[in-house]
């Protein structure tokens, strides 16, 4: 038995203007969470942190959602992103990557999906 399905994208060289708004980050979050079949417990957490360091500068995102969370967190300096969904509710892995593509628009993902046992 599973507890829950655990998909990480390592994203390499987004839009920097993309990477660099909380406002796109925003409206990637709340496109993201119905388009793999989730449900949003209460609004993102979106902050901007580490800018007295150039190299680690960026947004970092938290949405909870009903069956666990999404996480992303941004670089400012590459427009390097990692995004990670948890969920013991299964989920479309090719919908998440595409909604990422849409709002992020990478040179290249790299995919790793784990199943978290009980």
């Amino acid at each position: 038995m599973f507890w829950g399905y655990h998909l990480l994208l390592d994203c390499k060289s987004g839009d920097l203007d993309m990477v660099k708004s909380a406002a796109n980050i925003n409206n990637f979050v709340h496109d993201l969470v119905p388009s793999i079949g989730m449900k949003a417990y209460g609004d993102p957490i979106i902050e901007h942190f580490a800018t007295q360091l150039p190299e680690a500068a960026g947004y970092s995102l938290l949405q909870l959602i009903e069956t666990s969370s999404i996480t992303g967190h941004y670089s400012d300096k590459t427009g390097d992103h990692y995004i990670d969904v948890f969920s013991c509710k299964e989920f479309s892995i090719e919908n998440a990557i595409l909604i990422v593509e849409k709002y992020f628009n990478p040179t290249e993902i790299r995919t790793t999906y784990l199943t978290r046992q009980a």
